[in-house]
């Protein structure tokens, strides 16, 4: 158990380090306002704080850092929330005042403000598959040989691919399976959409189109695409600005992992809802160990989730990241309910 005057230091220290980047010595604590205690006090306290594993010393300095032990306690149990700026505050309700915008603006613009805002690489995963469902399906003919099917989702997220026709497919057949494929598929889950099209739809296919082979293998292929993960990044080179990361082994390695999207969402998508902070080695992957990956969950409608996340170094201000991404992700909540209000 630390005694209240560690726990002074230890916050001193962190603080500092977080501003400064640079290791803190005795002589420099004992000059802050909010300390009382003689140099030779704090070199001693400073020493058992360094025994205990919280803080540690680098190369010869005699200036002490924090280790990831303290920033754990440090984040748990010494951190106060900040109170956002005024002008951070407007920068964030600015960008949700158009509540036109569909999902997918939304989310790259979240992604951007967080990653401009704290200097730091953010991402931010969309909803799951599973529970994001079709709203509604266009098909808009290019000329006799092309067209683009257009999926609306529930969420907003608009996605457009472009496909050739087959020959034996006119006009007239295109309109009747729009017409048809949102009777039946408007609502179903995109991972359903299988199943339902060779169900319920591909007999209804048989009856009211003229070539039903051409157009079936034509539809199957629109609507049965593989869903990638949904991953918006921000300030992709940020974190590689940082102090720490002059190793450009660090950095190939970092950057070659933010790189693989598959497996970043797949990591995202690991944590518990709500806020959660992993610091340095409580990071799965080699190339985050000497960072701190902050996620926090919004949601979409009632059971839809989608997560925020910053990577920075372990040396983050975490009070003012933290706030600021809680306010980010009740702002996107709130933007995402308004929608499904006014359906």
């Amino acid at each position: 158990m630390l005694t209240d005057r560690q726990l002074l230091i230890l916050q001193v220290i962190i603080d500092d380090f977080i501003h400064s980047a640079q290791p803190v010595g005795s002589r420099a604590i004992s000059k802050m306002q909010k300390v009382t205690f003689s140099s030779a006090t704090i070199r001693n306290e400073m020493a058992d704080l360094e025994e205990m594993g919280f803080i540690e010393k680098t190369h010869s300095s005699s200036g002490r850092v924090p280790s990831e032990k303290g920033y754990r306690f440090y984040v748990d149990h010494l951190l106060s929330p900040l109170k956002l700026s005024n002008q951070e505050m407007n920068i964030i309700h600015e960008a949700f005042k158009d509540r036109m915008l569909e999902y997918e603006r939304v989310v790259q613009k979240s992604a951007g403000i967080l990653s401009d805002l704290t200097n730091y690489t953010s991402i931010i995963l969309g909803p799951e598959i599973f529970e994001t469902k079709l709203k509604q399906l266009q098909i808009v003919p290019l000329n006799d040989q092309s067209a683009v099917a257009i999926l609306v989702t529930n969420t907003g997220h608009v996605e457009h691919r472009a496909f050739n026709v087959p020959a034996e497919i006119d006009a007239s057949d295109l309109g009747k399976m729009v017409n048809i494929l949102n009777e039946k598929l408007s609502g179903v889950p995109l991972v359903q959409l299988h199943e339902k099209l060779y169900l319920e739809v591909s007999e209804l296919l048989r009856k009211h189109t003229r070539d039903y082979e051409n157009a079936f293998e034509y539809l199957r292929a629109a609507l049965l695409d593989e869903q990638p993960a949904k991953l918006y990044v921000g300030g992709k080179t940020n974190i590689l600005m940082q102090p720490e990361f002059k190793d450009l082994d660090k950095v190939r390695s970092l950057y070659g992992m933010i790189e693989k999207e598959n497996e970043i969402a797949h990591l995202l998508r690991s944590d518990q809802s709500g806020l959660n902070v992993k610091i340095g080695h409580e990071n799965q992957f080699d190339a985050m160990q000497n960072c701190t990956l902050i996620t926090a969950t919004y949601r979409l409608g009632e059971d839809q989730m989608g997560t925020i996340a910053l990577l920075g170094p372990t040396r983050m201000e975490y009070n003012r990241v933290i706030s600021l991404m809680n306010v980010l992700s009740q702002e996107m909540t709130e933007t995402f309910q308004s929608w499904y209000q006014s359906e």
